[in-house]
């Protein structure tokens, strides 16, 4: 009995080190407010972007961030409009920006594209609340705060469910992981992304922005066109370097050793280095 005592009371330690090793993590973690119109803002903190309509009909926030900073982000919230998200929408299924999915989504009715419930429905930690309620096969409309928030799915890109919501009478857009400003995007192969396919979805994404556009990008800091096209720019190179090197036969670690060429070098970054996205070009471009 002692053994066993002494057993599941060692778990339960472990378990709660975790789980306070996991708050410490962002305990000094700040939500940084933008101003991008009279109802919209950009929250920056720990994870993903946050998009956010404020007014008359309430809140509504794109993505969430990281489930331990919930707290911190309703804080956010509160020093711009008081009250609880009302509808919650998930750019895609990555923890990063769906992690606070089972706070906000007691009191708010999450978004998602059909691709992203069928993810986290997988995942047996998350609870019901945490799950999109309302999902689309390619768009859907959200009428809110005397504005429409068009939700676009593009196809295998950043994952197989990634979304972009675009103001209809304010020119910001939030991207979602279909953009890393100034840095190499994290391209999910295991999850439905595709190089190309993420490639094809920013020059879609091109047509659609101009030089007044405010763009929210998934991770870094609020953008514009020039920007996304200098990020195109980058996908371009890198595919093109990385399909002649796959042409001349050359095994990934022979690729790994000569590197990138120094035009791509300062795209690397904590996450994505070099030799990353090397992997991930080799990858997702190899027949």
């Amino acid at each position: 009995m002692n053994i066993i005592f002494r057993l599941v009371s060692a778990s339960l330690l472990i378990c709660c080190a975790g789980s306070l090793a996991a708050e410490n993590k962002f305990a000094d973690v700040e939500i940084s407010a933008t101003k991008l119109s009279d109802h919209i803002y950009m929250l920056t903190g720990a994870g993903g972007n946050i998009g956010v309509s404020a007014g008359t009909d309430g809140l509504l926030i794109i993505d969430d961030q990281f489930a331990p900073l919930a707290d911190t982000i309703s804080a956010a919230l509160a020093d711009i409009q008081p009250g609880k998200p009302k509808y919650i929408v998930n750019t895609h299924y990555h923890g990063d920006h769906t992690g606070g999915n089972g706070i906000f989504g007691q009191s708010g009715t999450i978004f998602a594209h059909d691709n992203v419930l069928k993810r986290l429905a997988d995942d047996d930690a998350l609870s019901k609340q945490a799950l999109p309620s309302i999902t689309y096969d390619k768009s859907i409309k959200i009428h809110f705060n005397d504005d429409t928030l068009s939700l676009m799915y593009l196809p295998a890109g950043h994952t197989d469910g990634d979304s972009v919501i675009f103001w209809r009478n304010a020119p910001v857009v939030h991207m979602g992981d279909l953009f890393f400003k100034d840095r190499f995007p994290y391209i999910d192969l295991k999850a439905g992304g595709s190089i190309l396919g993420y490639r094809d979805n920013v020059a879609t994404l091109l047509t659609k922005v101009d030089d007044d556009t405010k763009i929210i990008p998934g991770h870094g800091g609020l953008a514009n066109k020039q920007d996304f096209i200098r990020f195109k720019k980058m996908l371009d190179t890198s595919i093109d370097w990385m399909n002649k090197q796959l042409t001349s036969g050359k095994s990934l670690d022979e690729i790994k050793q000569q590197g990138l060429p120094e035009e791509l070098k300062a795209w690397e970054w904590r996450f994505i280095s070099q030799e990353t996205w090397i992997e991930t070009l080799y990858n997702g471009l190899k027949s």
